[in-house]
């Protein structure tokens, strides 16, 4: 079985993406697929858990379910990161099916201090998700928007602890923002002062290799050579490089990292789920830890061939 066999072998969440992505089906073959996320596999068994209040699992970050006496304790089944995972699956936002799952998170999805989902929270790094979440859903994203300006430190990024005195910034929370400003860019919200700040957060990123430390060259951290999917609020390599793929900014301080993910291929032509990021999920959607990833493979190969690298 070829890679694109292996592919295409999965759920239309994911085959609809090869068959645009790499393939180059037809177009009307391409929407034919992508409007199955909505009725079958992956994309309809999530739709399926928003309750009817609007909520998945009960809750909007976390769970309704999570003890208090555990604040850090993961789990990704809330309405958060429900969201995010349909953009993922790539839920057409104009379906019925999305129209009235948005519906009922606009209408009735708060955070604990009685705001409204999509106009955010305090936090950069959750804000970044709720902006690509509003964005992609057609929500209204002003007051998102403009938390996520007023937060942004002097180095060009952001940090989720910034409220606490923080004045370096996190790659994790910056990839989430400027992932968010681009989505709100292509959505309409295109002013000075968004396309001044993605650029501002890019040059972060950039400036640091997409995994280096600008003071000492050193690693920041292992596990953004570890890639991984969903990547939840996560950065690593591939998240870092597809979102300048879709940004469609080339810039050879990448070429590091492109390098690695190269290498990262199997005998066979895939890549691996190298880091599962721990914590309760609706069900599963990829492989084990350790072993090969259609997400993964689906996603490096978007890169490696925009990049042109073999």
């Amino acid at each position: 079985m070829s890679v694109v066999e292996w592919l295409m072998d999965s759920d239309p969440a994911l085959r609809w993406q090869v068959m645009g992505d790499l393939i180059g089906s037809p177009k009307q073959d391409v929407i034919a697929e992508r409007a199955r996320v909505a009725t079958e596999g992956w994309g309809a068994q999530l739709l399926a858990l928003q309750g009817d209040d609007g909520y998945w699992d009960g809750g909007t970050y976390r769970p309704g379910w999570v003890d208090d006496d555990k604040p850090f304790y993961d789990a990704w089944t809330a309405t958060h990161f429900s969201l995010q995972m349909l953009r993922d699956f790539g839920l057409d936002p104009e379906s019925p099916q999305a129209v009235q799952a948005i519906a009922l998170v606009r209408e009735n999805v708060e955070w604990g201090f009685e705001e409204p989902y999509f106009e955010g929270e305090v936090e950069p790094c959750i804000n970044g998700v709720v902006l690509s979440n509003g964005a992609y859903f057609g929500a209204t994203v002003d007051t998102v928007i403009d938390t996520l300006l007023d937060g942004q430190l002097g180095d060009g990024g952001w940090n989720c602890d910034f409220e606490v005195g923080s004045t370096v910034s996190s790659f994790n929370t910056t990839i989430c923002v400027v992932e968010g400003l681009l989505a709100a860019e292509d959505s309409g919200h295109r002013s000075t002062e968004v396309v001044q700040a993605r650029a501002a957060g890019e040059e972060y990123l950039l400036e640091r290799g997409l995994l280096r430390r600008r003071s000492s060259g050193t690693v920041i951290d292992p596990r953004f050579t570890m890639i991984s999917f969903p990547v939840r609020w996560y950065y690593d390599i591939l998240r870092g490089l597809d979102y300048f793929r879709v940004a469609d900014i080339y810039d050879e301080r990448m070429s590091e990292a492109l390098d690695l993910l190269a290498v990262k291929r199997d005998p066979e032509g895939r890549w691996l789920l190298e880091n599962r990021h721990q914590g309760a999920t609706h069900f599963s959607i990829d492989g084990r830890e350790g072993h090969p990833s259609r997400w993964n493979t689906l996603r490096a190969m978007r890169v490696l061939d925009w990049a042109g690298v073999s």
